[in-house]
């Protein structure tokens, strides 16, 4: 199949992104070169969001204040169409918003740890409203009218959204983003400081550039499927299809870079990810307390689970991992067989305890957990079955 080829355009694409890239060098002290390359990517991919199936969020996150989070979503607004900056608005008056005949903002969420935050409570709304509109077709429904007279009515969803805040995010929102790891400037970096007034102006001529631009790359991006690394699929893939597909309309050396960035941000995002706390429990099973094992009673599972550094096991809400609390978490997934995983019944010197084969476990780690390390833990000493 013949790959289209780009609409002519006195704009060249591949040096505009890089001033894109050079405009954020200036203010924004991004923690590796691939954050650079995808954060101008998704500034030119918000001027081109009906082109595409699926935006990802863009989320600058950090452990700690002043890690100049909200400085980069400032130089992403001047860059940006229709930008609209939110702090703590509620997910009715961002689909309403979506909804604006007059034209569909860039959503742009600062301090989003008061949202999704341990203090802020689940915010379930909210977090429907920015899944659903990771896709073209993603809408929210809701009830309008009095009384009887009400009728259900679909608004639209899909905008791009960034979001900045401290901590993480919830899983369903961090697997449809690329997320940025933001840190406070070292003594030895420099960055220029930003003034609304002066650079706002700078950004905004920028950002009239990339919307010229993107209507000449719009036939060219229309329906592209970009090739993706190896090892990019799945949630990954939508992710990052859609800045693939504007460094391939770009040129120059963006193909190739986007694509090195994709990989590096990729593996860091399975990195950090621990999963949900089931699948945490299975890795850990599978990794540290039953490595060269076939069978372990419960009592010393929840021995080492709770002897873990670094783990969630001896403090969940207060409370040690208990017996019952294993039963139920690993009895959501199942065996081989189909079966739930249950605890049965191990002979040991003198007495029968209640304990877990690692055959029962061996379907769900197959299916649920990442990779096992290249160089497994040897077993403990004193934990060789000898039965």
């Amino acid at each position: 199949m013949t790959e289209p080829t780009p609409a002519p355009s006195t704009i060249d694409g591949a040096a505009l992104l890089d001033e894109v890239e050079a405009f954020h060098r200036r203010f924004n002290v991004f923690p590796h070169e691939a954050a650079y390359v995808a954060v101008a990517l998704w500034d030119a991919h918000a001027h081109l969001l009906d082109c595409f199936d699926s935006t990802p969020r863009l989320a600058f996150l950090s452990p700690e204040p002043g890690s100049g989070k909200s400085r980069a979503l400032e130089v992403v607004e001047t860059l940006v169409p229709e930008p609209m900056t939110a702090v703590n608005a509620s997910a009715a008056a961002l689909f309403r918003s979506v909804s604006n005949p007059n034209g569909r903002p860039t959503i742009l969420f600062d301090e989003i740890d008061t949202v999704f935050g341990p203090k802020a409570g689940d915010n379930e709304e909210l977090r429907g409203f920015l899944n659903a509109g990771h896709r073209r077709t993603g809408v929210t429904y809701r009830c309008i009218g009095d009384g009887g007279n009400q009728t259900v009515q679909a608004f639209p969803s899909y905008c791009g959204v960034a979001v900045a805040g401290l901590g993480n995010l919830p899983d369903t929102i961090m697997t449809r983003s690329i997320v940025i790891r933001m840190r406070r400037r070292a003594r030895n970096e420099r960055v220029e400081a930003f003034r609304a007034r002066i650079h706002e102006a700078e950004g905004h001529k920028l950002r009239d550039r990339l919307a010229q631009w993107a209507e000449h790359a719009r036939g060219f991006v229309m329906g592209a499927w970009p090739d993706m690394p190896d090892g990019v699929t799945d949630r990954p893939a939508d992710v990052w299809e859609s800045l693939l597909a504007i460094a391939d309309a770009a040129g120059g050396d963006w193909p190739e870079r986007a694509r090195k960035a994709c990989v590096t941000l990729v593996t860091a995002s399975r990195a950090n990810d621990k999963g949900s706390l089931g699948i945490r429990l299975l890795t850990d099973l599978r990794d540290h307390v039953m490595v060269g094992i076939d069978r372990l009673p419960t009592i010393a599972i929840l021995d080492r689970l709770n002897a873990l550094d670094d783990a969630p096991w001896a403090d969940l809400q207060g409370k040690p991992l208990d017996n019952r609390r294993l039963s139920k978490m690993l009895s959501e997934y199942m065996t081989g067989d189909n079966e739930p995983i249950a605890s049965r019944n191990i002979k040991t010197a003198g007495s029968v305890l209640k304990g877990y084969y690692a055959a029962d476990l061996w379907d769900a780690w197959a299916r649920y957990c990442p990779p096992p390390p290249e160089s497994p833990l040897p077993p403990l000493p004193g934990t060789e079955n000898t039965a």
